[in-house]
């Protein structure tokens, strides 16, 4: 298939706006590699320097070891062997489903008989062989996606990228819709490069996780060790969700006011290691527990979730904990709270904590 070498990339527009700022990347031959972000950050402006619809500003692309993008060096998109799965469609109202999936190989001048047969084999692969005959306007928001995805197929594409594909269905829809795409992943393992601002959608179906934030990766990882291992504030609290506290690390424990000793998890591998002393200790809901002989907490809110409800905790000591519990919880009520592990971050960190947890922790 292909792999993507992405070498100090950067992007800025006639009015000196910048939309990518030096990343760097290697995705892998057949990998699902998805992009996280939000609005703003980036995202489309990297997949249509990918594509070949904008040309960058400064860095490298290339495909394989061959150059796509770079100083004197633009291939065109239509040598780029790349499809695209856009967030409308973008599909011919005026053409049946076969002829739009047909429509790549009709314009690089293949046979009809040759186009035809390629259609077909890529609607098969799509489960819409009995629609070929339809237009774009008797289909579903999902079947239309599909077709936009075979269309993609179609284009004999070593690198599929999708922007945001999903964000026009319902969620009932959107669920079908990634197993759909990971199931056509599986059978034609095209490197796909997929967008999205959705944190659920991106763990679902990403091998790795970049998420971006003002033109760069913050962090790239596979999702689990992205949730339980970011590198920074901004990727803890971009990812899920919890509570930054402010903490002493001594070893393998850390000391929060208010609570006995906390075990510490490793950090992200790019991560500086955590020097004993004033820290910031991150913990997910997960890592937090009620009953009796915790510290003393209220709840400030309890929002339910469908089997669980998202709890927001307050401290007798001020902090403010996430918690998460699967009987009756009312704001108001008084609780034990626990913390069962935490990860440190580097002293810098704690500048995102609020004045007065920061002003406790650097006492």
């Amino acid at each position: 298939m292909a792999e993507l070498t992405i070498t100090g990339l950067g992007k800025r527009f006639d009015d000196g706006s910048r939309a990518i700022a030096g990343l760097d990347a290697t995705i892998r031959d057949g990998e699902f590699f998805v992009v996280l972000g939000p609005s703003g950050c980036g995202k489309s402006t990297l997949l249509r320097l990918i594509a070949g619809l904008e040309t960058a500003t400064e860095g490298t692309i290339a495909c394989d070891g061959t150059p796509w993008s770079g100083p004197g060096v633009h291939l065109r998109a239509e040598d780029r062997r790349v499809g695209f799965v856009f967030q409308s469609y973008a599909l011919w109202p005026h053409m049946t489903v076969a002829e739009n999936v047909a429509f790549p190989a009709e314009a690089a001048g293949r046979p009809r008989a040759e186009r035809e047969a390629l259609a077909a084999r890529c609607l098969e692969t799509v489960g819409l062989t009995p629609h070929a005959a339809r237009r774009p306007a008797e289909l579903s928001g999902g079947q239309r996606q599909r077709v936009a995805l075979a269309r993609a197929l179609a284009s004999d594409a070593r690198v599929v990228l999708m922007d945001e594909p999903l964000a026009n269905l319902d969620p009932h829809l959107r669920a079908a819709m990634e197993e759909e795409f990971l199931r056509v992943h599986r059978v034609g393992g095209a490197t796909t490069l997929y967008i999205t601002h959705d944190q659920r959608e991106a763990m679902g179906l990403a091998d790795r996780i970049a998420v971006m934030m003002d033109g760069r990766f913050a962090q790239v990882a596979a999702p689990d060790e992205l949730y339980w291992r970011p590198n920074s504030v901004d990727v803890a609290r971009f990812v899920g969700r919890g509570a930054l506290l402010p903490a002493t690390r001594r070893g393998g424990l850390a000391t929060v006011e208010g609570f006995p000793e906390i075990p510490l998890r490793d950090g992200a591998p790019d991560v500086r290691p955590v020097p004993d002393g004033p820290c910031g200790l991150f913990v997910r809901p997960e890592e937090v527990a009620l009953g009796a002989g915790g510290a003393p907490a209220r709840v400030l809110r309890a929002t339910y979730r469908g089997g669980v409800r998202e709890l927001t905790l307050r401290t007798d000591e001020g902090l403010e904990v996430e918690a998460l519990a699967t009987g009756p919880v009312a704001p108001g009520e008084r609780v034990g709270v626990s913390i069962r592990s935490g990860w440190p971050l580097p002293a810098p960190e704690l500048a995102a904590l609020a004045p007065a947890a920061r002003e406790r922790a650097e006492a």
